[in-house]
């Protein structure tokens, strides 16, 4: 694959990932909004919210068998535009079967986004021999921050939600499709394989199981995928119970409450913008181990605060420990199972959904039953055992000129 294809498919996988921010942060900012607009109850509004996560498990499953196939370009190339329509017919529609209908195609086929954006993103990264996949996720992060000001800008015109949605759908719509032309398919098998001519006589053999594509062991895949699901509860935590924390239990006034989850989501684009740079330094077991240490710090922090800032200087040491974790995860399974990629990849991504269902829920739970200080130390407690699983991110790495990774080649059988 010549250089100047990688550079376009980079900025285009780029530019999906930033899409996809603002997209999602556009539905999930704006739901007081669409609840309103449908009658959506408080008892009903929480199977709505559940049933996203669930169906995008299920899409990210279907997009497992897709990629047999066809490439996860060509997934990724029509997925988005469907995730973005109906986004839109979220805020077209009046009647709540019409709002079931929008969520139903916005969680399947986001489901089917996530996978093959992060299989794009593991194949790229081989290619590229180096790590690069934390930027794909600072563009999601940036995306993000857009979408979330957007949605700011809507709820304080007090805009319709169609005329909020419209307009940023207008856009990104053609630019998502336009910047698909460029995605930069890659052979896992072919790559793994070509890891062959890279190791010595020692790994030739690990490195022929590795290209001989056989299936993806789960018992190998398990570590992370315990990783991810810690990950995303931590992160839901961070999303779903900041603002109510800082007012409820550290008193601070409603304005000072939305500060938290702004600062977590700018760190969080920080964390990942300089993220490749430690990686390519001092590898990814080094980085994900400090992450999960400045995370669990972080919630330690926000447990034992004071007051309405000690505990803003906790969510943004979470930030910067948790957003190294899920894109390094991604990358991990491509190196473990470098000749079926695309599968793990797939059912690793599951794992960002059973999180997202578990985090918020049990903090409320505990925090009811118990304290809301002390359910913090329940995601403190499952980030930090990250640490445990920090030798499942390992990988062998020869430098070539500019530093390249060599996969950690292993039999998968």
């Amino acid at each position: 694959m010549t250089d100047a294809r990688l550079r376009h498919g980079r900025l285009s996988l780029a530019l999906s990932f930033f899409v996809q921010g603002v997209t999602f942060a556009l539905l999930v900012t704006r739901i007081p909004a669409i609840q309103d607009r449908y009658g959506i109850s408080n008892a009903l509004l929480p199977v709505f919210l559940a049933a996203v996560p669930v169906l995008a498990g299920v899409g990210s499953v279907v997009t497992e068998k897709l990629v047999a196939r066809v490439r996860p370009g060509v997934v990724l190339r029509w997925a988005q535009p469907v995730v973005l329509l109906a986004l839109l017919g979220a805020g077209a529609g009046g009647e709540v079967w019409q709002l079931g209908i929008a969520l139903a195609a916005f969680g399947l086929s986001v489901g089917a986004l996530d996978a093959s954006m992060n299989m794009l993103g593991v194949s790229l990264q081989r290619a590229y021999g180096r790590s690069i996949m934390l930027g794909f996720h600072a563009a999601y992060s940036l995306g993000g921050i857009a979408g979330a000001s957007l949605a700011w800008v809507g709820a304080h015109w007090d805009l319709s939600l169609l005329v909020s949605y419209l307009p940023v759908v207008a856009l990104l719509l053609p630019a998502a499709l336009i910047g698909s032309r460029w995605y930069a398919d890659t052979d896992a098998k072919a790559d793994a394989a070509a890891a062959i001519n890279r190791t010595d006589g020692k790994d030739a053999e690990k490195a022929a199981g590795a290209a001989s594509g056989q299936p993806v062991a789960f018992r190998l895949l398990l570590p992370l995928c315990l990783v991810m699901a810690f990950a995303y509860i931590g992160d839901s935590t961070v999303s779903n119970w900041s603002a109510k924390y800082l007012q409820d239990v550290l008193g601070s006034s409603e304005e000072l409450a939305t500060v938290p989850y702004n600062a977590y989501m700018v760190t969080t684009l920080l964390g990942r913008a300089v993220g490749d740079l430690g990686v390519r330094r001092f590898g990814p077991v080094a980085v994900v181990r400090c992450g999960s240490l400045l995370a669990g710090a972080g919630f330690a922090v926000v447990a034992l605060a004071s007051g309405a800032w000690m505990g803003i200087l906790g969510f943004t040491m979470l930030g910067l420990g948790l957003c190294v974790i899920v894109p390094q995860t991604f990358a991990a399974a491509g190196r473990l199972f470098p000749a079926a990629s695309d599968i793990a990849v797939a059912r690793l991504n599951i794992f960002n959904y059973v999180g997202f269902l578990i985090g918020s829920p049990l903090v409320g739970a505990l925090g009811d039953l118990w304290s809301y200080r002390g359910a913090m130390l329940v995601p403190m407690v499952m980030v930090l055992v990250t640490l445990v699983y920090a030798h499942s991110f390992g990988t062998d790495v020869d430098r070539y000129g500019g530093g390249h990774e060599r996969p950690r080649t292993v039999d998968v059988g």
